[in-house]
């Protein structure tokens, strides 16, 4: 019996000391309670020296170092996360082949982090560069950080690769033939994106601008993307229009119309004198030019004229600028303008509008024409004696 209980003491001493990978488990318990300790670490870290970082912020002027901050807590939290695998990882025995793994992965970790950190820093900075705004429109300076967002995302898989003895260089041009076997049947892709680069470079229009494109779409835009711009139209409704499109047509831009016109035909009716049609001429033109609504003369066109003879009408041409060119308010100079002709018409001149008339004349019947019937009147019976 002596001998089974050393047995069995030999067998549980060979577990203990062997452990995983020649690691013996004492090792492996201290090295777990070290990276456990590194997570506690990292909830009072986050809880007191990051929020400390935020108040500092919070204390500047500026916001950008509020959103650099924060977009940094993510990657600085994964600091003692890094931290606590080194440690643990030190105080284990590791064999030489065992060592030189978990080393790649901790570079690997680190590299990470320092990637992860500028990606994120990134995006808020690109908000921030007003300077960089007055030469480049606001989409071709986001487009710009996006391209840098993406070459850091590709520095830093390269750098990851390259610790682990991949070299990036051999497998970039083992994949030429396949990129270019892509780039054929990915021509609409590139076709968009260089429509996009000429969209923005021809600053067509902006986000937040009220377009209009025949036969495709209208409403307001809201991003410019690599393949395609977003477009709310006015029911609300988002519509991705591919750049290709865009870039290839005609577009109008009204969010840059300096005024908004008015033309009219105004049509009254035929009875109208001479008199009454000079009233309401010079009745009209006298609003215009004394309405702070409408530009005046001498900066736009302004006409006021009888225009034509028309079926059933007189026809007086109005054309006129708005001042402004919103159109909730552009809607209300029209219709303060209708009521004024309505008055200058109806009220000044004392004449009316005209509408759609036919007028039929009958002059006399033919000669062959066959003869009317006139039925004699009913006579009353007699009553008979």
């Amino acid at each position: 019996m002596p001998e089974d209980w050393e047995e069995l003491k030999n067998i549980t001493l060979e577990v203990w000391e062997h452990g995983f990978m020649g690691i013996d488990v004492g090792s492996i318990i201290i090295a777990i309670v070290i990276f456990g300790a590194f997570l506690i670490l990292r909830g009072f870290f986050s809880k007191f020296v990051l929020y400390r970082f935020q108040l500092w912020a919070q204390k500047s002027e500026t916001k950008v170092d509020d959103k650099v901050v924060e977009a940094l807590i993510p990657p600085v939290k994964f600091i003692p996360v890094i931290l606590g695998v080194f440690f643990a990882t030190q105080y284990l025995n590791l064999n030489p082949d065992l060592a030189e793994f978990v080393q790649r992965v901790e570079k690997s970790m680190i590299a990470f982090a320092i990637f992860w950190a500028i990606h994120r820093a990134s995006e808020p900075l690109s908000h921030s560069i007003k300077r960089l705004e007055r030469l480049l429109t606001r989409s071709m300076v986001q487009w710009v950080f996006k391209a840098l967002r993406v070459i850091i995302v590709f520095i830093g898989a390269a750098v990851i690769l390259e610790i682990w003895g991949i070299a990036v260089g051999p497998l970039l041009a083992g994949l030429g033939l396949f990129g270019a076997a892509v780039a054929l049947g990915a021509q609409d892709l590139f076709k968009n994106l260089i429509g996009g680069i000429t969209i923005l470079a021809e600053k067509r229009f902006h986000p937040g601008e009220w377009i209009c494109v025949d036969g495709v779409v209208e409403g307001t835009v809201e991003d410019i993307g690599f393949r395609s711009t977003k477009v709310r139209r006015f029911d609300k409704a988002p519509v991705h229009v591919p750049n290709s499109q865009l870039a290839d047509v005609a577009v109008t831009n009204f969010s840059r119309m300096t005024f908004r016109r008015i033309y009219w035909k105004i049509g009254v009716e035929y009875r109208t004198t001479t008199e009454q049609l000079k009233i309401i001429r010079d009745g009209i033109l006298k609003y215009i030019e004394e309405s702070d609504d409408f530009e005046k003369s001498d900066a736009v066109n302004t006409f006021v004229r009888v225009d034509s003879f028309n079926n059933s009408s007189i026809d007086i041409m109005v054309y006129c600028f708005t001042r402004t060119v919103i159109w909730g308010e552009y809607l209300e100079a029209k219709e303060k303008f209708a009521f004024e002709i309505k008055k200058v018409v109806e009220e000044e001149a004392g004449t009316g509008f005209a509408f759609p008339s036919q007028s039929i004349y009958l002059e006399s019947f033919p000669s062959d024409a066959a003869e009317i019937f006139n039925p004699p009147a009913k006579k009353s019976a007699k009553k008979v004696a």
